[in-house]
């Protein structure tokens, strides 16, 4: 019996290759890492040690590795990921990472592209002491940026040494600073007691646009409709920037990143980055790894295909100048033993098993980290 689950005919993004293949808006980690990162060479001066002083605290030892001599030749990946602490009560050290984005810079090609992993993937923690299954945000949760990296490299089968976090408190204090976003809602809510009216323009404080962007049962569309909102507020942070107003409040901004940016970049990379790898937010991609929606146990999560897995290395493979190799991995594994679940159904309350690759019984869970 040919236990290969069957694949969807055609996933979202397949279907939708012509619009994902233009430049888009990003999201606001994304933005705010090319302000303050990329958009460190219009300083100069005392605003330039006042910029070192800030991202010398960022700088995380723990995950220290031999930085490239980033001279404008080599391409590099770059794990971002936007953690849900530091705003609206929450105090945890780490929390989850509800944004992960790989962002892959290849100078050859001119190009900046941005792959975005739902934060309820399913994925193998790697790096715990025995086998554990866990949406792939809680990897940052349980060990750290470095078992976040490790566990985004084996799903998608590409090398990620470096990373950088920003939570949410940074990015409520960086709205400020840039003087507020403005936004036209296309639909009424309510969220975190602020309301939103569809179509009507309305200018927003950090913490209102942080509502604005983080609603997501109540919008039709879901994490997509997210999204688009995210992109929105992206799209006014970046017109408001480089300001006067935004230069005034500098100071303020460059205190948010120090104790709410963490990364294994030196400042000096980031300089190197900054100076020769500028050209390369010219052309920029973005994609995103398309799952189905399916139950594990009581919780519910988005499993991906062989096929989709496949693609989206190959994306990435390909952009840092990688020849293309086949998945196989635990989540290919865990897809070969689901034989029963169907790719196409539309289903999200499918049930979807874990078995344990030592023993290929079922997974009860107690083994987690």
């Amino acid at each position: 019996m040919d236990n290969k689950p069957k694949e969807p005919v055609l996933s979202r993004v397949e279907l939708n290759k012509e619009k994902h293949s233009k430049k888009k808006p990003i999201r606001i980690i994304i933005a705010v890492i090319l302000v303050l990162v990329l958009g460190l060479g219009a300083y100069a001066g005392s605003v330039y040690l006042k910029a070192k002083n800030a991202f010398d605290k960022t700088y995380d030892p723990k995950t220290a590795v031999k930085q490239d001599s980033f001279s404008g030749k080599e391409p590099f990946n770059i794990l971002l990921l936007g953690t849900d602490t530091g705003a609206f009560g929450r105090k945890e050290v780490r929390g989850n990472s509800d944004t992960m984005i790989l962002v892959t810079v290849n100078p050859a090609k001119k190009k900046l592209s941005l792959m975005s992993i739902p934060r309820d993937t399913m994925a193998r923690m790697i790096g715990t002491e025995n086998f554990s299954v866990h949406k792939i945000n809680a990897a940052y949760n349980i060990d750290g940026a470095k078992m976040a990296m490790k566990t985004t490299s084996k799903v998608l089968n590409v090398p990620i040494k470096y990373y950088i976090s920003m939570n949410m408190g940074g990015m409520r204090k960086i709205v400020d600073g840039v003087g507020g976003v403005t936004v036209t809602p296309t639909l009424t809510f309510t969220y975190d007691g602020y309301t939103f009216t569809k179509g009507k323009k309305v200018h927003l404080n950090g913490s209102q646009a942080l509502a604005y962007s983080r609603m997501r049962y109540d919008d039709p569309r879901g994490d997509y409709g997210r999204q688009l909102r995210q992109r929105e507020v992206i799209m006014s942070v970046l017109e408001h920037a480089m300001s006067f107003s935004t230069l005034k409040n500098l100071d303020s901004i460059l205190g948010s990143v120090s104790t709410s940016l963490r990364t294994n970049l030196t400042f000096d990379s980031m300089v190197k980055i900054s100076k020769n790898y500028r050209k390369c937010t010219q052309n920029m991609s973005s994609d995103y790894l398309h799952g189905v929606g399916a139950m594990i146990g009581d919780a519910s999560y988005q499993v991906m295909s062989d096929r989709e897995l496949q693609r989206t290395s190959n994306i990435v493979r390909n952009d840092l100048g990688l020849d293309s190799m086949n998945i196989d991995n635990n989540e290919t594994y865990q897809n070969s033993m689901n034989s029963q679940f169907d790719w196409t159904s539309g289903d999200s309350n499918q049930v979807y098993y874990i078995y344990d690759p030592y023993t290929d019984e079922l997974w009860n869970g107690d083994r987690a980290y």
